[in-house]
């Protein structure tokens, strides 16, 4: 009998437990989670899309995984009366100097294999009557959920498959005996012959304690939303996002109605000062430590600046944000926004300052680690899970 234990019950680790209780019902899985609920850091307050996979590399994991994962999603969401919605998106160039950049997202899309249509500024507005865009991608296989609702059944069928989410659990340590490793945590100690990282925001520290060398340190980046008034939420029907900067993973901020019908608007992306720091007040010494002492944050930050400076103002003023939601929406000012928490995107970085684009997933003898899976790792989590699992067999 094989024995698995899952560290992180974010929507990546409870997707792979539920696939290793479906694959391999005589083996005993346990998911360790520090906090006292599942999905309550990056899938708990991340927009809540079902993303298509226009962005991604073509070959890369995230271009398969996240247009299998859409349709997996979608599947998943059906069979368990969980409420997901296909609305589409449109990504608008609000000017004439954005159109080669849609013009290339476009092609990637197709050859992406997505259902997309670059419409003019009329044909957007059929579908955003307040849209501002010279010209528009139409992303028909865009949709919404609550992930945190889907890490919440996914929990429940973990446990009625046989396993185990041990939630308040920390890991303190890890520590190889023979063919397993033994995971020390708060609430006791658990031998696996096969563990799974999937620590999200401490996923390189999770590999560091494993003994391993990760090739990229966690940097973390909050990201903030503000949401529409309730009777300013006419102003959008679906998703309007904006034309995304190639060189970031950042994809701007946009506008998604969620699925209980509000309207956030974000998220930005400002260096945080503590790997779960939600708030400009949250700071950990050690934390920053981390980060200063990587050099890749050092070489980014030569040479992205400018960018950075651009999303701290932003952070700090309702008003630029505002500004930056009416390029898109020109109705959308200052008054018709508040806030709405944030999330910590945990972004991999290596030391050469290049921002990881792809999934990032390390291996050690009877370890799985997972070292970058910012979105859409909630839309490609059932597909992310199945590779997991299959690594262990290679």
């Amino acid at each position: 009998m094989v024995r698995y234990v899952v560290i992180g019950g974010g929507i990546v680790g409870l997707a792979t437990a539920h696939r290793i209780t479906i694959d391999q019902p005589d083996a005993t899985v346990v998911v360790l989670e520090k906090e006292p609920r599942v999905a309550a850091h990056q899938t708990g307050h991340n927009s809540g899309v079902i993303h298509a996979g226009v962005y991604y590399k073509p070959g890369s994991l995230k271009a398969g995984m996240c247009r299998a994962g859409q349709a997996s999603m979608l599947e998943f969401c059906a069979e368990h009366g969980i409420d997901a919605r296909v609305t589409g998106k449109l990504i608008v160039a609000t000017d004439a100097a954005e159109l080669p950049r849609l013009r290339a997202l476009h092609e990637r899309s197709v050859a992406n294999g997505l259902p997309v249509d670059l419409i003019d500024g009329d044909q957007a507005r059929e579908y955003e009557p307040h849209v501002a865009a010279v010209a528009a991608l139409h992303v028909a296989s865009t949709g919404i959920v609550d992930y945190a609702e889907v890490c919440r059944v996914l929990a429940d069928l973990v446990t009625k498959g046989g396993g185990e989410v041990r939630l308040g659990a920390r890991v303190t340590g890890l520590r190889r005996d023979g063919a397993t490793t033994v995971v020390e945590t708060t609430g006791g100690a658990f031998v696996a012959d096969r563990l799974v990282n999937c620590a999200g925001l401490h996923a390189d520290r999770i590999a560091r304690l494993a003994g391993l060398t990760p090739s990229a340190r966690i940097i973390p980046f909050r990201g903030e939303y503000y949401e529409l008034r309730a009777d300013r939420r006419d102003l959008v029907r679906g998703l309007i996002y904006p034309v995304p900067d190639p060189q970031f993973p950042f994809l701007g901020v946009h506008l998604t109605r969620m699925v209980d019908g509000s309207v956030h608007a974000g998220p930005n992306a400002v260096l945080a000062l503590a790997r779960e720091g939600y708030g400009w007040g949250r700071v950990k010494p050690r934390d920053i430590v981390d980060e200063v002492a990587w050099p890749g944050l050092w070489r980014l930050a030569r040479r992205h600046w400018a960018y950075g400076l651009t999303e701290v103002r932003r952070s700090l003023s309702r008003k630029r944000f505002a500004a930056s939601l009416a390029r898109l929406v020109p109705g959308i000012t200052t008054a018709d926004i508040v806030r709405s928490g944030a999330g910590v995107r945990a972004q991999a970085i290596a030391a050469d300052g290049a921002l990881v684009d792809d999934f990032l997933i390390e291996q050690a003898p009877g370890q799985v680690h997972v070292l970058n899976a910012p979105s859409p790792a909630a839309t490609s989590s059932l597909e992310i899970a199945k590779h997991i699992v299959a690594r262990f067999d290679e």
